[in-house]
């Protein structure tokens, strides 16, 4: 799929698939329809949780074709966007409020040679990202707090989707609770990329399921 497709994506989380099986589990996904991966960085320290880094994202890119978006939750991503990108990352998307110069930090993406991504924390206010618009290619909205899977899906973060809509001609992304129900309610606020961890890993047939929620967000 071209990365300038302008489409309603599916993209599954991998922190939701089985890591003893991380393997077999992306192969699963990317043969069930999906269109993206998301990857989901995490340090300890921006939040509570610890993941991967550049070296699984380097074996994940051998064993799949899709876009890797790579979501940085990590303080000053800065110092480690060469190395996402050199490991495959095709989107690098960073924290607002994880950069100490986040305009140098997303004109460092774009050198990398990947599109660059901006997201925030659900308390943070969205006009915050107004001046940096016209330097990314994605906002990510996270519909619940960073850092853990499974949590409820936060419906009042879709009037950051509709405030953004007009405003911002590039991808919008939701990542948070994301399922048959919510996808829906995401898309009508103008949402394009589904960021669905849990609701697709736990299903017996993915295939079905993805299928389904690309109906529901068409």
């Amino acid at each position: 799929m071209s990365l300038n497709q302008k489409k309603k994506i599916i993209a599954p989380s991998i922190l939701s698939a089985d890591f003893t099986r991380l393997a077999e589990e992306i192969t699963d996904v990317d043969k069930a329809g999906s269109d993206w991966l998301h990857v989901d960085v995490m340090d300890g320290h921006f939040v509570p949780n610890l993941t991967i880094g550049p070296p699984i994202i380097g074996w994940i890119r051998k064993i799949t074709k899709l876009p890797l978006d790579v979501h940085l939750m990590i303080d000053e991503p800065a110092r480690s966007v060469e190395q996402y990108r050199k490991a495959g990352a095709d989107y690098i998307t960073v924290h607002f409020e994880a950069c100490s110069d986040i305009q140098k930090t997303l004109k460092q993406i774009r050198l990398s040679g990947a599109r660059a991504g901006i997201s925030l924390k659900p308390k943070t206010d969205i006009k915050r990202l107004e001046p940096y618009l016209g330097l990314v290619d994605l906002v990510l909205i996270m519909t619940v707090e960073p850092g853990f899977g499974g949590q409820e899906f936060m419906p009042e973060m879709l009037k950051k989707v509709e405030f953004l809509r007009p405003r911002f001609a590039g991808l919008i992304s939701v990542d948070g609770g994301i399922n048959l129900k919510t996808g829906t309610l995401a898309s009508k606020s103008g949402a394009d990329i589904f960021v669905a961890g849990s609701a697709i890993f736990k299903q017996a047939n993915r295939k079905e399921f993805i299928s389904q929620l690309r109906q529901s967000v068409a």
